[in-house]
């Protein structure tokens, strides 16, 4: 199959398209290489993709706001089914600058719906965010609690998934978006909290936490993500729906900074800040729609995800740490 992965330069996207290319697919990426983090780091994603399948992948370096580019992509590639990864991330940035995401999240996103839609794609699976939820009136989180973003970035995703459930209701254009809780793992983006809690101890610095550090987080590992994501490939039960993917467990982000300086033996103690604006204060999924549509069942706890992090940024830390420095 030929399928679309926007943003595949990026974390969650070049695990997904690494794991389409494994399965024998072909896999088109278009991505802008936005230098929101260091795109050394995304250039080096898509060499990891290159050593799968060179003759089964390409590149296109452009924005998913520029429609003449993604028409010509969906075109010159017959384009059958799209991941759609592609997002001016960040919580903070968005409170900052909410034009940027904006344009990207919900113009980029309008202007892909239509280019699958005129090319009759097979599925458009959207990567939505747990940022919709916002305040938390029960835990854990089902798809059917309120929306109530606290960020424009979270506003962009919730329009985003407006968008989708309108083209597959007037369109009839298979969509589907998953809500992600907070993934991490190998290569992820260097400005979230474990990144920088792993960088700081493996440097004898004590980890930073904003806030009073009792915030609970859903830390959702990226192999989890990347099968329900996958899944999507062979069924047609979620099409029309938004599923949470989550890892169904919680921590502190206090308690992630000890287990950051137990696994990396740092001789420090977390320091304090004060709290980011547009933060959720507590995130917990329920993944049991998730389960029963698509038989999502995620596998690795935080605990164990985190001694696997730190291993890996331990392995690469020769050309990872100093791109995480500079970001």
């Amino acid at each position: 199959m030929n399928v679309l992965v926007t943003g595949g330069a990026g974390f969650i996207g070049s695990h997904i398209a690494q794991a389409l290319l494994e399965a024998g697919h072909h896999v088109v990426v278009l991505d802008s290489l936005d230098p929101y983090y260091d795109p050394a780091i995304k250039r080096h994603n898509l060499e990891e993709c290159e050593r799968i399948a060179l003759h089964r992948f390409y590149t296109v370096t452009g924005s998913i706001t520029d429609r003449s580019l993604v028409e010509s992509v969906f075109e010159e590639y017959n384009v059958e089914f799209v991941y759609h990864e592609a997002a001016q991330a960040g919580v903070r940035t968005s409170v900052e600058d909410p034009h940027k995401p904006h344009e990207i999240n919900t113009t980029g996103l309008l202007t892909l719906l239509e280019a699958a839609d005129d090319h009759d794609v097979t599925r458009f699976v959207n990567a939505s965010s747990s940022s919709v939820y916002g305040h938390d009136e029960y835990l854990p989180y089902d798809e059917d609690h309120p929306t109530t973003p606290r960020s424009p970035y979270g506003v962009t995703k919730l329009t985003a998934e407006h968008y989708c459930r309108v083209f597959t209701e007037l369109h009839d254009l298979p969509t589907v978006s998953l809500r992600y809780f907070t993934v991490y793992g190998p290569r992820m983006r260097p400005n979230m909290a474990i990144t920088n809690f792993t960088s700081r101890c493996l440097d004898g610095r004590p980890p930073v936490i904003y806030g009073d550090g009792e915030q609970t987080r859903d830390f959702t590992y990226v192999d989890d993500v990347v099968r329900a994501n996958l899944r999507l490939l062979d069924t047609d039960a979620a099409d029309g729906h938004v599923l949470n993917v989550g890892s169904t467990g919680t921590i502190t982000i206090r308690e992630l900074a000890d287990r950051v300086i137990a696994e990396t033996g740092a001789a420090v103690d977390p320091v304090y800040d004060d709290a980011k604006e547009g933060d959720a204060r507590h995130t917990h999924a329920d993944v049991s729609k998730a389960r029963d549509l698509i038989g999502y069942e995620p596998t690795t706890t935080i605990r164990e995800g985190v001694s696997q992090f730190v291993a890996w940024y331990e392995d690469n830390r020769e050309w990872y740490e100093p791109l995480v420095r500079a970001s």
